[in-house]
């Protein structure tokens, strides 16, 4: 999300609905090299359906102006997609602001997207460089289901608190990230003994909304802009709570590729395209995605491109 974090073979949300991701290695380095040596983008993308949308979009506006694009989807989790990113095996990968900025660095409690934006030019690799913040944003958040809210009195990610253990349905990278459970400690004082993960590699999918409702959680890590939808395809009556102490920092969706290794102009146009994304858009492309119409990302791609014009 979003993780809007994010644990790159698909398992779960990605299984289940990135219906447009290659069978070979996203990784194959052998036509990496050759692609990249004829100046070919190669856009990585992310283990959740959001990360490959996004990446589609910039693949088609980029086609539209004549350069040459290669989609890999479906790499992993930002260690491993930045790792390839680093590597050579691809050239531009979709990110969000916060969590790449405390991926690399760490931000002050509270940081709003300038503080954001400042902190990742000063953290950020000198072999990497970063696009444009786009007005949409895809952030991490806790949600219980409104059953638990109502019985409980949560509506802060504080109130956790008030339940005596608190498993978090969440992606296995989210027990290290800094708004996991060492967050809900040093922001909200929660007791670290009352907190565990209940892993689930779906990126806030099916799976982690289903142990969510099924009581196999408490809480559960869910980007703001998924649809969170139960196995029939209505949606799950769901609360996020509020982050008074801004333990999850902005979101912003933003390019992130090899320094020097775009054609030239290539990042404009990703800038200009990101430049008119919103978070409503994500919300309405993600459920075409996962909801009844189930299109591919690279559809719902080449309609928004299109729909721009």
């Amino acid at each position: 999300m979003h993780t809007k974090p994010l644990a790159a073979g698909l398992v779960a949300f990605a299984t289940l609905t990135l219906v447009s991701c290659s069978n070979d290695d996203p990784l194959d380095s052998a036509s990496t090299d050759s692609e990249a040596a004829a100046q070919t983008v190669v856009i990585g993308t992310a283990n959740f359906p959001e990360s490959e949308i996004i990446g589609q979009i910039w693949a088609e506006a980029l086609r539209e102006e004549g350069f040459e694009v290669k989609v890999k989807s479906g790499i992993g989790s930002r260690e491993v997609y930045l790792s390839a990113l680093q590597d050579g095996s691809i050239t531009i990968v979709p990110e969000y602001s916060g969590n790449l900025t405390q991926f690399f660095g760490e931000l002050p409690e509270g940081a709003d997207e300038k503080q954001v934006r400042d902190t990742l030019a000063s953290v950020l690799p000198a072999d990497l460089a970063a696009g444009e913040f786009s007005p949409a944003e895809s952030k991490d958040a806790y949600r219980v289901t409104r059953a638990t809210a109502d019985e409980y009195g949560l509506t802060t990610i504080g109130d956790l608190d008030k339940l005596k253990m608190i498993t978090v349905a969440a992606p296995p990278e989210f027990a290290e990230r800094p708004y996991g459970p060492k967050g809900l400690t040093s922001a909200y004082g929660i007791d670290a003994a009352k907190i565990s993960v209940n892993p689930i590699s779906d990126g806030g999918g099916p799976l982690t909304v289903a142990a969510l409702t099924q009581g196999k959680a408490d809480a559960a890590n869910i980007f703001t802009t998924s649809p969170a939808l139960l196995d029939n395809g209505e949606p799950a009556d769901l609360v996020i709570l509020d982050d008074p102490k801004h333990l999850i920092p902005p979101q912003n969706v933003l390019p992130v590729y090899r320094s020097g290794e775009l054609p030239d102009g290539a990042i404009d146009v990703i800038n200009r395209i990101d430049a008119k994304l919103t978070t409503e858009d994500l919300v309405a492309m993600n459920m075409r995605n996962v909801g009844e119409e189930r299109a591919e990302p690279k559809t719902i791609a080449k309609d928004y491109v299109e729909g721009l014009k």
